[in-house]
């Protein structure tokens, strides 16, 4: 059966629903961890690499066969853009409001629509033409550019960093694209781990080991990031996708950065204009519309 013809089950719907809710606060966390962003991606990754390998093997998703060398090859490569797009990330939330950044983040769909024609020889339709025209309007509108003249909400060093997680990203979904059979657990176990260890030599080079603060309150917030933000939610994750519409999950993946939005808004009290408002709406509003003319096709 594929995914398309799933009839969505309740369990499935909220551990996706779970796993973005998760995701979606991570903002709020950063706020209130006292360290570098490269050490934080380091952490995220080893946690979280290592929840999901004692995962599999207690339940067995891990037969222990040898990968052939070239996925290892691009699971070394992938899991490496990860980890510096965590950095990028973790980055802009330091220069910019967790909602501009996040919807930075979320151009990531826009950049894979406008790239694959030239890697992938894939037909640009004028709907997703149009699709990515008005993300990129929204992306302009949320960063401020236009009211501030560069130096508004949206600082503009915190746009760009989260651009530069964004490509990264898209990045890392066009390799998967080149790793085949491999078990979703243990190609994003790997990817986690490598994530995590990328970010050592870069610490090294730049003292990112003795940036942080190790307070109980700051081991506790790492702790949760490494394990709740990243291998807890993506175990729910993975495990929601046999019981879900390939629809549905790119529908509800959209709670993450609505999830964002409103903690910005509610919990920081960070200001949105209503020029940002609408750059917002015109961002998840491409993406949704894009991501259903695909999976009509």
């Amino acid at each position: 059966m594929t995914m398309e013809n799933k009839t969505n089950d309740r369990r499935s719907v909220i551990m996706i629903v779970a796993s973005m809710l998760i995701f979606g606060t991570i903002g709020l966390f950063r706020r209130y961890i006292p360290c570098s962003s490269a050490f934080l991606a380091f952490i995220r990754g080893i946690l979280g690499g290592l929840l999901l390998l004692v995962f599999t093997r207690i339940r067995k998703k891990d037969t222990g066969e040898k990968l052939p060398q070239q996925a290892m090859i691009w699971l070394a490569v992938s899991g490496a853009v990860i980890g510096i797009n965590w950095m990028l990330l973790f980055e802009a939330y330091n220069h910019t409001t967790v909602a501009v950044a996040t919807l930075c983040y979320y151009m990531q769909p826009t950049i894979v629509m406008l790239v694959s024609p030239l890697l992938f020889r894939e037909r640009l339709t004028k709907r997703k033409a149009i699709c990515a025209v008005i993300a990129v309007i929204g992306m302009v509108l949320v960063s401020g550019v236009i009211e501030s003249g560069g130096a508004g909400t949206g600082n503009l060093k915190g746009v760009l960093l989260g651009l530069g997680a964004a490509a990264c990203y898209a990045s890392v979904i066009i390799m998967n694209k080149k790793i085949t059979g491999v078990d979703a657990y243990r190609k994003t176990t790997i990817q986690l781990l490598c994530a995590g260890l990328v970010m050592v030599p870069y610490m090294l080079l730049t003292d990112g080991f003795g940036k942080t603060e190790f307070s109980a309150g700051t081991i506790a917030l790492l702790v949760i990031v490494g394990i709740v933000h990243t291998g807890f939610a993506y175990v729910l994750y993975f495990g929601s996708m046999d019981g879900l519409k390939a629809q549905s999950i790119a529908m509800l993946s959209y709670i993450d950065p609505v999830t964002a939005l409103l903690l910005s808004a509610l919990v920081l009290r960070e200001p949105l204009s209503a020029a940002g408002i609408v750059g917002a709406i015109m961002i998840l509003f491409s993406a949704v519309f894009a991501e259903k003319r695909v999976k009509e096709n």
